[in-house]
């Protein structure tokens, strides 16, 4: 299949970089890094993380603690992109995101952030045929078998990374039915309250635009943020965790309104693709 990328020469620059940089990188610095960096911000999600110059890497050198990435099965292929016709056969899930973190791991002894054992979530987007790119993936996560959470018989083993599955619905039924996985289910406001548990469903996840009036100007209908307080606090009653897609994402008041009533409300993850924006925002108001 011929494919072809319209930011062939800055994704490619990426893709080597992230091949290439992780593992000397990690492994020079892991000492010095234990010993000076700040700690990981565990809510910042990094949104579209594949369209960053590095991806993976801009989000860990900002503390994210969680990326996403949306793949295609192509010929075979775990392929990272956001468009079908950004695709490009050197972008492969491999090669941004599941080799680098493995080499990160090993260079910091079994962690991500040398100073904290939390786990990074792997937010995986699935963009075709759920459950042909979903047994795909669970083929790919099974190489990597000392980096990602498990779950076997209902029982959670935590890892260094937590591949956690989104996107196309069709992905579910498969993973339903496997005993064992190295994979977590993405559910949707509609999942509160069922018979799914937080071993397979740790995470909810839903359009804030479809649920949700306000975008940060002028004051937050009291309604709409106590429904915002119920939904989380539904979600943790249950063990789960709770992001928002489609906030405001623009620099300026109304971002920060947003995310402000997301941080009082215990809401989980907050989305952005400005990683810059998100951390100085967390540090400002010390959510390490």
């Amino acid at each position: 299949m011929a494919l072809t990328t319209r930011r062939r020469a800055l994704t490619t620059l990426g893709a080597a970089l992230a091949g290439a940089v992780a593992l000397p990188a990690g492994t020079a610095s892991a000492a010095a890094e234990g010993r000076r960096a700040p700690r990981p911000l565990w809510r910042a999600h990094a949104h579209n993380d594949y369209e960053h110059a590095r991806p993976l890497l801009d989000a860990l050198d900002h503390r994210f603690g969680s990326v996403e990435a949306d793949i295609y099965l192509v010929d075979g292929q775990l392929l990272v992109a956001h468009d079908p016709e950004d695709l490009d056969p050197s972008r492969t899930l491999e090669s941004l995101y599941l080799d680098p973190l493995a080499a990160r791991v090993q260079a910091h002894h079994g962690r991500v952030y040398p100073r904290d054992r939390g786990s990074l979530q792997l937010l995986v987007d699935i963009k075709t045929e759920g459950e042909a790119t979903y047994l795909e993936l669970d083929r790919r996560l099974r190489r990597y078998p000392h980096l990602f959470t498990s779950c076997a018989h209902g029982r959670v083993f935590p890892g260094a990374v937590t591949a956690v599955v989104s996107g196309d619905r069709a992905a579910r039924a498969p993973m339903a039915a496997q005993r064992t996985r190295r994979a977590f289910y993405d559910g949707r406001l509609t999942d509160l309250g069922t018979t799914a548990p937080a071993s397979f469903v740790p995470l909810i996840s839903d359009n804030w635009t479809v649920n949700f009036t306000w975008q940060g100007v002028g004051a937050f209908p009291a309604a709409e943020r106590r429904r915002l307080h119920e939904i989380v606090g539904a979600a943790h009653a249950r063990g789960q965790r709770v992001r928002f897609w489609a906030t405001p994402d623009v620099a300026g008041p109304a971002r920060d309104a947003v995310w402000a009533e997301l941080l009082a409300a215990g809401v989980d993850h907050l989305n952005t693709d400005d990683l810059a924006g998100l951390e100085a925002f967390l540090d400002a108001r010390r959510e390490r």
